[in-house]
């Protein structure tokens, strides 16, 4: 490696240095008077030709810019004195009294001279410099192996844990003194960033180097130049610079030393510094020594100064060279030193994370123990390599750089280092990430699961923007604030984008509408925000947003945006509101608490009577209900009120078996003109319709006058409200049996539930089904085949209508008809949400039913 091989054309030492007979010291090296000199100069030349490539053997080894030759020049480089004896005690290590293996240097008196070649001897590249006492472990290295022209291999040894203990036995951070200083470090590193930006840029040499070429605040475009002045204005003005520091960095790299022992000198220099810190210091210096090179380069042509120091650094010769012979090397040059720079922000920001309070010491330690010293010695080790260079190229002349490969095969290196800081940096992030979401997520679950003064905090929690209004009053068509649900109940309708299509959509449209129809009623101050969940939103998906919210009248949120990560991450959690793909109505009290996380079955029941949707008047509207008419048709039919009021028996029959429809209808009607009671038929269809089926049947009955039949918009609504009864006194059952630890025994003994899971077979079946019974009293329920015959032989239990009522006469010859009856096959479809118990029994016979699942895509 050409370091400083320059020294020796600008001011070369006089020639008695190395021959005059007069210097007892130099016998140290030589057991004869003055012929060591001859292995070395062939004729009587200038001592300054002493390193000449004639080809002489011995001299061969010693040929290309060595990167030790300046120690022979005392004038020039310090470091050279220590091999005067006179001025360097530790010099005198080489002296064969003291240190045998000093006999090597002379190859003409001693053969093992000849190991220094690594093409002959291999073993002899593990030599041991004995340690002095001028620098903590500074010289207690191998040295690396040289190549033939004498630079050093990337490998300082062959033992990645020896070298990884004794870069880490270089660190006194620990011991940090008191008078050693904390550095600006990001001020620092930004500087650097604004020094480099031009270096780093792609061909940027090429771009102010060629002549004629353009200048290089023309190769940096515009946006480029505002952001590097951008940078400096953020800076302070006057940040503590420790030039100190950086002159005793640069001054090892003028050192001529091999770069493993100038790397490790320099993290001698820092030793009490941080990792962070130091690469960042070695980096600062070498970034003055390169912008000050570059810069003149850059002003050469028109400032007489840079042009005065330019003829005084040859710039002309390397901006006649730029873009020819030497532009592969300013390549690899640029590839490095983008490298370096890419690992030490690693380092920076691996050093910042560990800081975070959210890192525990498992993580820094895992993430950053085994990389970062590793890593921040290569970085610097490839300073050095790059600073070589750039002595190179002011000092002997382009044909002293390095070559070009070997700048290639530290960057690759560094790239490698890069990649694994890089793995560690997003899996420290994503800790980080996770810990803050959590704490986000704890916090939110705290301030919607707690009473407030009023729901402002809460609801600024879910939608916020930048303090802009974050809702959309899809009726007014205007954007509001929050304040606008200020003390009011609120329903979150929480949904994907395909929610007209389900059957939330229409329970909520329903209830707004009753709502706008009486505005001052006490059940109607509540308002709803529909708030729209998509994993990845795109523009087709914004637009179909837009699209949708216009057609509705309650409140949306402005933009999907309002709603944060976390807030989601919250509403699908499992132990939240666990919103997988079927819709929520989240509701909020005027005091922002959630009182119910899906009120939506509750609403679908009992409608607006539910007001003010919370789980205590669920739990309260269930303790009043019993099993009867009332309870399973409600209002869904303008008749049923005055029915009910009349005190007359109700039917409601369904399935899709025209002729048994027929023959039931007549028989039923018979045996109420026999028993005297009033009995009105209403057909209700089954569960999931076929439109074009249903509609015939419905089309049929009321053409032959069999019975009323229910209009097929509501048929839809009668099997939904079924599954929210399924599914909100199932929720009702569950919470009652964690409590007592029976959960089986509450869905068998529960009549109510046991009549909802007969409803919700015979909806499942396409064969017929009747229920009759009066508004509030009792019903008897039974598949078709069972209730006509039932019906057909009414006159073996006629007698005992008279004497316990029409209903429980029934209900006493079915019982007698389901033990008569021969094997049968009843089926149960219920929705995957909600209570889904292990067993259910058959509604017709009580025996057990096998379980299945079924995966169903459309209704049809």
């Amino acid at each position: 490696m050409a370091l400083v091989p320059q020294n020796f054309n600008r001011a070369p030492a006089p020639p008695q240095n190395y021959n005059t007979a007069p210097l007892p010291a130099a016998q140290n090296y030589n057991t004869t008077p003055q012929p060591a000199a001859q292995n070395y100069n062939t004729a009587p030349q200038p001592a300054a030709q002493n390193y000449s490539t004639a080809p002489l053997s011995a001299a061969q080894k010693y040929n290309t810019a060595p990167p030790a030759a300046q120690n022979y020049n005392p004038a020039l480089a310090p470091a050279a004195q220590s091999y005067n004896p006179a001025l360097a005690p530790a010099a005198q290590n080489y002296d064969p009294a003291f240190a045998p293996a000093a006999q090597n240097y002379n190859p003409a008196l001693v053969p093992a001279a000849q190991n220094y070649n690594p093409a002959l001897v291999p073993a002899a590249q593990n030599y041991y410099k004995p340690p002095t006492t001028t620098r903590r472990g500074g010289d207690s290295y191998n040295r690396p192996p040289l190549f033939r022209d004498g630079r050093a291999q990337f490998s300082a040894t062959s033992d990645d844990s020896a070298l990884t203990n004794q870069i880490l036995a270089t660190d006194r951070s620990r011991d940090r003194p008191y008078d050693v200083a904390s550095i600006p470090l990001k001020h620092i590193l930004q500087t650097v960033d604004v020094i480099l930006a031009r270096v780093t840029k792609p061909d940027i040499h090429g771009a102010f180097l060629v002549p004629g070429a353009v200048g290089a605040h023309d190769a940096l475009n515009l946006e480029q130049e505002k952001a590097l002045h951008a940078t400096l204005s953020s800076l302070p003005d006057n940040y503590d610079v420790p030039t100190g520091l950086f002159n005793a960095i640069s001054c090892e790299w003028l050192s001529g030393e091999d770069p493993n022992k100038t790397t490790m000198d320099i993290l001698d220099i820092v030793q009490h510094h941080d990792w962070d810190e130091k690469v960042v210091l070695v980096l600062g210096a070498f970034a003055v020594k390169d912008g000050e090179f570059w810069l003149v380069a850059q002003l050469y042509t028109t400032n007489p100064l840079a042009k005065a120091i330019g003829q005084l650094k040859q710039v002309q010769e390397i901006l006649e060279r730029a873009g020819t012979t030497l532009k592969p090397k300013f390549d690899s040059y640029n590839n490095l030193v983008r490298a370096i720079i890419n690992v030490t922000k690693s380092v920076v920001q691996l050093y910042d994370l560990q800081r975070d309070p959210h890192v525990t010491t498992e993580h820094e330690s895992a993430a950053t123990t085994a990389h970062i010293p590793t890593a921040v010695y290569w970085t610097i080790r490839s300073i050095v390599v790059a600073a070589s260079q750039l002595v190179g190229i002011t000092g002997m002349g382009p044909e002293y750089l390095t070559e070009a490969w070997e700048l290639s095969s530290l960057a690759h290196k560094l790239e490698n280092i890069q990649s694994h800081l890089q793995e560690n940096l997003d899996r420290l992030q994503e800790i980080i990430k996770r810990k803050k979401d959590d704490e986000a997520l704890a916090l939110i679950g705290s301030i919607l699961e707690t009473p407030h003064i009023d729901n402002t905090k809460p609801l600024r929690v879910l939608f916020y923007k930048d303090d802009l209004p974050a809702l959309y009053d899809c009726y007014n068509k205007k954007r509001v604030d929050i304040d606008v649900l200020k003390r009011k109940t609120v329903i979150l309708f929480i949904s994907d984008l395909d929610v007209v299509h389900e059957n939330e959509y229409m329970i909520v449209q329903n209830m707004y509408m009753e709502k706008r129809q009486s505005p001052t009623r006490p059940e109607s101050q509540y308002e709803v925000v529909w708030v729209p969940i998509v994993d990845t939103w795109t523009d087709a998906k914004y637009q179909q947003f837009e699209e949708l919210r216009r057609n509705m009248e309650w409140y949306t949120v402005f933009h999907p945006s309002v709603v944060s990560p976390t807030v989601i991450r919250y509403i699908r959690k499992k132990d939240k509101w666990n919103f997988q793909k079927k819709p929520l109505l989240v509701v909020l009290d005027p005091q922002g608490k959630i009182v119910h996380t899906n009120a939506v079955h509750m609403m679908c029941i009992w409608g607006s009577i539910a007001f003010p949707f919370t789980s205590s008047k669920e739990k309260l509207l269930w303790e009043d209900e019993t099993w009867r008419i009332e309870l399973l048709a409600d209002s869904i039919d303008q008749n049923l009120f005055n029915w009910i009021a009349e005190g007359k028996y109700i039917c409601l029959y369904g399935g899709e078996d025209m002729e048994w429809i027929r023959n039931f209808t007549r028989a039923a009607k018979k045996v109420a003109a026999e028993s005297g009671i009033q009995l009105e038929l209403l057909y209700v269809g089954k569960s999931k319709p076929k439109e074009k089926v249903v509609k015939n049947i419905m089309a049929n009955i009321q053409l032959e006058k069999l019975s009323h039949t229910l209009e097929w918009n509501l048929i839809w609504f009668f099997w939904v409200r079924l599954e929210s009864m399924w599914q909100s006194r199932g929720q009702q059952l569950q919470t009652e049996a964690l409590r007592s630890g029976r959960l089986t025994d509450s869905l068998k003994n529960d009549a109510v539930m046991q009549g909802i899971i007969s409803m919700l077979s015979f909806g499942s079946s396409d064969r017929g089904w009747a229920v009759i019974g009066t508004g509030t009293a009792g019903m008897s329920k039974a598949n078709g085949e069972h209730m006509f015959r039932s019906l057909n032989e009414f006159n073996l239990w006629n007698r005992r209508v008279n004497e316990i009522g029409f209903v429980p006469a029934l209900n006493e010859y079915l019982a007698g008809v389901y033990k008569q009856a021969p094997h049968h096959c009843t089926s149960l479809i219920l929705p995957a949400t909600g209570l889904m118990p292990e067993t259910v029994a058959c509604a017709e016979c009580g025996r057990l039913m096998e379980r299945f699942t079924m995966f169903r895509c459309c209704t049809d």
